[in-house]
């Protein structure tokens, strides 16, 4: 189902791009029967929020670039040749946790044995409540944070506001998460916002890489000093490449070639999040991932968040993810003035 839907896709890619610099039209059209909202600026694709019954979360998928790149990974959907094909839950742009209330959200897949999938949460989309198209496309869902018995912990409301140019594409994610039952988000590493990008876009590395997740499973990640392996990390507190995993900053960017056009993923931080600045699950070998509650983890212990939410309470997330096209990287000059824009769209005053 998704190579047509990508095929189709692709198609739209070899139609006239409109070059000025001012806001496209973005289209946004719900798919109810494939359990879809496809996304598109000026008749070019934009991305898809798919939410099918064998996905164990909703996601933002494929997402391209302005000039028709796709910046994210193909695998576990649709595998492109010499890509990694580890860590299979992570498709597309999504947000969900490693510990609530003792549930593994995030690494829930496919490839979870049935013995061990209560210890595992789903994430199931409930409704598209809203779909606006214009000058910026707005895109609502809601959606239930349950286990495998179906008991709801969370009741999710999510907005998206997509806006495009000739160079950018803009997706802003505004979450509530609304506890049915007290609700605890342990300190761990994997969270909150999840982005696994294109081969090309990860950090080239020598090394076969290891890494465990909460119940002690270890994934194997090989070597890629392949030529198009070209990305590097740039966070707002000037950490780069390796060095931004675990560290702090508003923002955090990972660029490098793809195709003719130098590509730049910025993920934005807002103010008002808790955690705020948040900390940076950046890998080197593609998943690119903010996470404000993991800070026991990224802090080797001297801080601590536990976050907890009474039954009744809500939490709320914002983020920005924006995606640049250019000759160059996007210069930190723009990415600041991107990142005002988001903070502080509904202040009166800018701090």
């Amino acid at each position: 189902m998704k190579k047509i839907f990508l095929f189709s896709l692709l198609l739209i890619v070899m139609m006239p791009m409109v070059s000025a610099q001012k806001k496209q039209f973005i289209a946004v059209r719900e798919d109810k029967a494939r359990k879809e909202v496809i996304i598109t600026a000026n008749d070019r694709p934009f991305t898809a929020f798919i939410y099918p019954d064998n996905l164990e979360k909703p996601t933002l998928y494929p997402i391209f670039s302005a000039k028709g790149d796709i910046i994210t990974r193909g695998f576990p959907l649709d595998p492109r040749p010499n890509e990694p094909t580890d860590h299979p839950h992570h498709i597309g742009l999504w947000m969900n946790y490693e510990s609530v209330n003792g549930l593994d959200f995030w690494n829930n897949s496919s490839a979870i044995p049935e013995a061990k999938k209560p210890n595992y949460g789903w994430i199931t989309t409930t409704s598209i409540s809203e779909t606006q198209s214009g000058a910026a496309g707005i895109l609502k869902y809601t959606a239930d944070w349950r286990d495998m018995k179906r008991h709801v912990l969370l009741k999710e409301h999510t907005a998206f506001t997509f806006t495009a140019t000739a160079n950018l594409r803009i997706i802003d994610r505004t979450t509530t998460l609304t506890a049915m039952d007290s609700v605890s988000f342990i300190d761990v590493k994997d969270g909150l916002l999840g982005l696994r990008v294109a081969h090309e876009l990860e950090l080239p590395s020598k090394e076969e890489r290891k890494f465990t997740d909460i119940h002690g499973s270890v994934t194997k990640v090989k070597s890629n000093l392949a030529s198009n392996v070209t990305g590097h990390y740039l966070t707002s507190e000037n950490k780069v490449d390796d060095a931004a995993w675990g560290t702090r900053g508003k923002w955090c960017m990972l660029y490098g070639q793809k195709g003719n056009d130098t590509i730049s993923v910025v993920i934005m931080d807002n103010p008002d999040n808790v955690g705020y600045p948040t900390y940076w699950h950046a890998r080197g070998y593609g998943l690119f991932a903010a996470n404000p509650l993991g800070q026991k983890v990224f802090s080797k212990g001297n801080e601590v968040l536990n976050l907890r939410l009474e039954k009744g309470n809500s939490v709320t997330f914002r983020y920005r993810i924006v995606i640049a096209s250019d000759k160059e990287r996007l210069s930190n000059n723009a990415i600041e003035k991107l990142w005002e824009e988001f903070a502080f769209a509904d202040k009166k005053v800018k701090k």
